[in-house]
């Protein structure tokens, strides 16, 4: 399944499933059909494996005149709004490398993954603003990464069970004001309003054949930034659940971003950074593009 959240002329938001070039509106379906479906994504997801099973027959079950809506005609908001984000930071090789020569951390790799938190009041969708306030950073970079959305309540996983507490999977946009970061501002850096873009879909894991090998990247204005793929992560899915749930709750509809490649502004020469007109678009195989202009906050 790949499931939205979406607004229809500048209506108020509603779920709804992807089909080709076409959307259904899940709570019309469900209604249409008498079944019990709740009618937003972070209801479903924390719902539990009966309710997506039955989401999924409910969505085999449509029929064309059940798409209401051409994909094309809606706006696309974040999937769903996360409890907590957790960040992965320096979690592919080659960006440990360009991190330690531009924003001086350690040149070892690191023996555990590096965590972070992005509050919820910074997640935003595609096609909505990031935020450039040039009164707090005149450094503000991207990092395409893919999200893990956690469907079931993981505490002290084992690796082994780890791929059992997952929904589905989707695109963040890691956005960081790298000078607040450097002058010892890590919330700032990370976590200012619209610094979390997330979408356009949550796509279930059964649709993600491997996680470990799609290709990531992403572009700035139509330039090429970054481009890899998450099988060149250092630490891996299931060891990222285990080390977070080693000492905190994951909980249905919470997101891991698992960490960045190589190809940040910071780690150019010289330096590039996100300003007022750019158009920023992360991709990842499999679930699409992440778009977001950036726009004068002040």
């Amino acid at each position: 399944m790949r499931l939205i959240t979406y607004t229809l002329g500048g209506g108020a938001p509603r779920f709804g499933a992807v089909a080709g070039d076409r959307v259904v509106d899940v709570a019309a379906l469900a209604a249409a059909h008498g079944a019990d479906v709740p009618s937003d994504l972070l209801s479903v997801v924390q719902a539990g494996p009966d309710t997506w099973d039955r989401l999924r027959t409910l969505l085999a079950s449509a029929s064309p005149s059940d798409a209401a809506h051409a994909l094309a005609d809606v706006g696309l908001r974040a999937p769903l709004r996360p409890g907590k984000v957790v960040g992965i930071g320096l979690n592919y090789v080659e960006h440990v490398e360009e991190s330690s020569r531009s924003l001086d951390t350690a040149k070892e790799l690191p023996d555990r993954p590096v965590l972070f938190g992005k509050p919820a009041t910074a997640v935003t969708g595609h096609g909505q603003p990031i935020l450039h306030n040039g009164d707090l950073t005149r450094q503000l970079d991207w990092e395409c990464e893919l999200a893990v959305v956690i469907g079931r309540t993981a505490f002290r996983v084992a690796e082994d069970d780890a791929w059992d507490h997952i929904f589905g999977y989707s695109i963040m946009n890691d956005i960081s004001a790298r000078d607040q970061r450097r002058s010892g501002q890590w919330f700032f850096s990370k976590g200012q309003d619209s610094y979390c873009p997330f979408g356009p879909a949550v796509v279930t894991a059964d649709e993600i054949a491997d996680p470990l090998d799609l290709d990531v990247s992403l572009r700035v204005n139509g330039e090429t930034k970054q481009k890899s793929n998450t099988r060149h992560m250092l630490f891996r899915i299931p060891r990222l659940i285990a080390d977070i749930t080693s000492g905190m709750t994951l909980e249905p509809g919470d997101v891991i971003s698992t960490g960045s490649p190589s190809g940040v502004g910071a780690g150019m020469v010289p330096p590039q950074f996100l300003w007022p007109g750019d158009l920023v678009e992360a991709t990842v195989e499999g679930i699409g593009t992440l778009a977001n202009p950036v726009v004068d906050a002040r």
